[in-house]
């Protein structure tokens, strides 16, 4: 079985543009990311999954100097891209993480990985992470099968394909730490504001040469919750946002034939 992280990322973001390429203490976003990635021991590679858009030929060079593995593929349908960057590198399960989640931790990518091979689950998700600390694991034989009942080509938002009721095997992997069991702390970065916080943090935490870990972070803002302040109103921009994107939606004969089966 060959499992890989596929980081989610592209620089055409429109509430805050080009937010990947933000640079903090010498390095871009997607970068710091890619260092914490790299701390995973479970996957076989790692894979920058962005577009084939010229303006992302510029992640593609970032994959390069940092020794990971890139794909280029669609712009909109992201579902598609995971397909065809597994079919590249003949993934069998991808752990998703997305470009703005600067810190996703690593002990639970190796969970993720862990879990799936225990129970070949179809989706595995961990709610109970920091919104930006989280990934995802999808059975690349899903992906496939997602992309043939789909019913539209943007999966931006493709989260719901894989919630409809009855046909696939959705796991949450239970985190046990309490420290990190915040869901409703948001570290993700889709607007200025959560910039703010995200560079407060690494200017309290950063050190050349050494990979702070989310328990750490989680750890400052306990101490320190008036930190928490600076982006807290985005959360409900974030969640307008996602109430305006387009629902999930099947082919019908799809639909109807796996009810029946």
């Amino acid at each position: 079985m060959n499992s890989a992280i596929f980081i989610s990322v592209r620089t055409k973001s429109t509430r805050l543009p080009k937010k990947a390429l933000l640079t903090i203490k010498g390095k871009t976003l997607v970068e710091h990311l890619i260092d914490r990635l790299k701390l995973a021991k479970l996957p076989d590679l790692i894979v920058l999954c962005t577009s084939t858009n010229s303006d992302d030929t510029i992640l593609v060079d970032i994959a390069k100097k940092n020794g990971i593995e890139y794909f280029r593929g669609s712009e909109d349908d992201v579902l598609y891209r995971y397909l065809k960057a597994a079919e590249k590198f003949n993934v069998d399960f991808a752990i998703i993480a997305s470009g703005d989640a600067v810190f996703c931790d690593s002990d639970y990518i190796d969970k993720t990985i862990e879990l799936f091979k225990k129970t070949n689950a179809d989706f595995i998700k961990i709610p109970d992470l920091p919104l930006g600390a989280f990934t995802y694991g999808l059975k690349v034989e899903v992906i496939r099968k997602v992309c043939k009942m789909k019913a539209q080509s943007d999966t931006e938002v493709w989260g719901g394909y894989f919630m409809e009721p009855g046909i696939f095997d959705v796991r949450n992997l239970k985190v046990e730490d309490e420290d990190l069991r915040h869901p409703e702390i948001r570290l993700t970065i889709d607007y200025p504001e959560d910039f703010e916080l995200v560079k407060e943090i690494f200017d309290r935490l950063y050190q050349e040469g050494k990979i702070f870990r989310l328990k750490e972070v989680m750890q400052l803002l306990k101490k320190h919750p008036e930190l928490m302040e600076i982006n807290k109103k985005c959360q409900e921009l974030y969640k307008e946002y996602l109430e305006k994107s387009p629902p999930p939606k099947f082919k019908k004969d799809f639909l109807k034939n796996n009810n029946e089966n």
